[in-house]
């Protein structure tokens, strides 16, 4: 993989190396399962105090899944801010290997992030993606591109080709009718892409934690789920979303030891993985039966919330872990490896 100028015009887990090559085409045409591109920002808009949406184009007349989007992931490549932007024209098999081989100051910076919106057909696809951002010299190089992001600014995507699978989808609720989805400002893309993607007969509760009352979101959802925002201010993230989980499930708003919680860095537990090595069902699952009957519970953002709340479904309450799904996107303190 060689590098390309940045075109600087002004007009939260890491996860594994993405799935290898397949064949077709004539001849043996070697063709990537994933769309790998270099896309452009065509439209930069500061949400909120908290966010700042994308809409990129670029060659995605491939980009698709098999199904609503929900809280689908694909990977970024980030130029550094006076860095370069690597060139993926003409790259196969050995893609990943040789954008790692790569200078730090030409590789940039590798981040995970969640399908916002993907609008229009064909040669005229956009893809939306909302970034976290902080001023307050805490961003990180995805908040921190996004900050500067103007229209003509380039990335690499590395994102689903239709009719291929990808990976990167974990609301998989079986057939539960009821769910909980939590999560923080990390996970405000991916819960608004599960609720764009529900049936009109689910019910449940979505509990979202954000820094600023700006950040609030106008999120369409089936009538029988209701969407309550809390607003944390300067306080620790899961300050007010912790606890009103707790509540929800019938459990005394903390727990015994709540503040000096062992925190797995790698926290991934779904239905289908365990990161903790765990046996995972093998089979597609119904709701199990005990606590929460027919109840999914989704939960993500940053990993001592999502452990905290980890501990009271499965410890306290006693749920089936194939009815959950807990995703550490990020860890205060701790900058992800790219």
């Amino acid at each position: 993989m060689s590098t390309a100028p940045a075109d600087t015009t002004t007009t939260d887990r890491t996860d594994s190396q993405p799935a290898s090559p397949t064949t077709s085409g004539a001849a043996g045409e070697a063709a990537l399962p994933m769309v790998l591109t270099t896309v452009e920002a065509v439209e930069v808009t500061r949400l909120s105090p908290s966010y700042v949406r994308v809409c990129f184009a670029g060659d995605l007349a491939d980009l698709g899944v098999d199904g609503p989007w929900l809280d689908q992931r694909i990977k970024l490549v980030l130029p550094e801010e006076h860095g370069v932007v690597p060139s993926v024209e003409g790259v196969g098999a050995d893609w990943y290997a040789g954008w790692r081989a790569l200078p730090p100051e030409q590789r940039g910076h590798m981040r995970t992030y969640t399908v916002r919106d993907v609008q229009g057909y064909g040669a005229d696809t956009r893809l939306v993606v909302d970034f976290v951002v902080h001023e307050d010299g805490l961003a990180g190089p995805g908040g921190g591109w996004a900050l500067r992001a103007r229209p003509g600014m380039r990335i690499v995507l590395v994102a689903p080709r239709r009719g291929v699978p990808f990976g990167g989808i974990e609301f998989t609720p079986g057939a539960a009718t009821s769910l909980l989805l939590v999560g923080d400002e990390t996970a405000v893309p991916a819960v608004a892409g599960i609720l764009a993607g529900l049936g009109c007969a689910v019910t449940g509760t979505a509990f979202l934690e954000v820094p600023d009352a700006l950040d609030i979101q106008d999120l369409p959802a089936p009538p029988g789920v209701e969407v309550r925002w809390l607003v944390r201010g300067h306080r620790d993230v899961g300050a007010r979303l912790v606890p009103a989980v707790r509540e929800c499930l019938g459990l005394p708003a903390s727990a015994p030891g709540d503040d000096h919680v062992e925190v797995d860095p790698d926290l991934w537990e779904t239905p289908a993985f365990s990161s903790s090595g765990e046996e995972v069902a093998t089979q597609a699952h119904n709701p199990a039966s005990g606590p929460l009957d027919g109840v999914f519970a989704w939960i993500a953002g940053e990993s001592t919330m999502v452990t905290r709340l980890r501990r009271a479904l499965v410890r306290e309450v006693g749920v089936d872990r194939r009815q959950v799904a807990f995703m550490g996107y990020w860890r205060r303190g701790v900058a992800m490896q790219s």
